[in-house]
């Protein structure tokens, strides 16, 4: 015997030789140092939804952009987004008894660019209509959800919140807008 395990006549590949049999064009993998820079390259090339996250406060809308909708469960209903350290919003946002997220539709992407702003009215060329609860939703969205906090869980320099929905609705005739590789990009439909 040559010491090596017996695969029943089957040979064990690495992980780069199963990569050329199937044809891979990529390079074996390999772990190396990496900086945040690269980090957001590789989170980027999954594309991502846009949503806005709103309520009211002060009877006024405040709200912010989040790029991290996810669904979570169906029963009960559970949706999540993240949100970092850094937001000066989110405490307010925190504090309201309902949060609107919607779906931004392909057109709305000066919505996404308004509500990540740093100062100024987020609002001021943003039609939205408030529930009776407080949530702030987008007029046009592809799709929108009532729902209140759930339970905030810190993870790094964000914190993953989950969402009870209340109520939601879409629109099929309105397509998305979408987030890859640091852009906002149109569905090819």
């Amino acid at each position: 015997m040559s010491g090596q395990p017996a695969t029943a006549g089957k040979v064990a590949l690495t992980g780069a030789d199963r990569c050329r049999a199937a044809g891979c064009q990529h390079d074996a993998v390999t772990a190396r140092p990496y900086d945040q820079a690269e980090l957001r390259r590789v989170f980027g090339a999954f594309p991502t939804g846009v949503t806005a996250i709103a309520a009211l406060v002060g009877g006024a809308p405040a709200g912010i952009a989040a790029s991290s909708f996810t669904s979570v469960s169906l029963d009960p209903p559970i949706v999540s987004i993240c949100v970092a350290h850094t937001s000066t919003t989110w405490p307010a946002l925190r504090a309201a008894a309902r949060l609107g997220i919607s779906v931004l539709g392909a057109h709305q992407e000066q919505h996404s660019r308004a509500l990540s702003g740093r100062g100024g009215d987020r609002f001021a060329a943003v039609q939205w209509r408030a529930t009776s609860e407080g949530a702030v939703v987008l007029d046009g969205a592809s799709a929108w959800l009532d729902c209140s906090i759930e339970r905030q869980i810190p993870a790094g320099d964000h914190d993953i919140v989950l969402l009870r929905v209340h109520a939601l609705d879409a629109d099929a005739a309105v397509p998305p807008l979408v987030f890859h590789a640091s852009q906002f990009r149109r569905l090819g439909v």
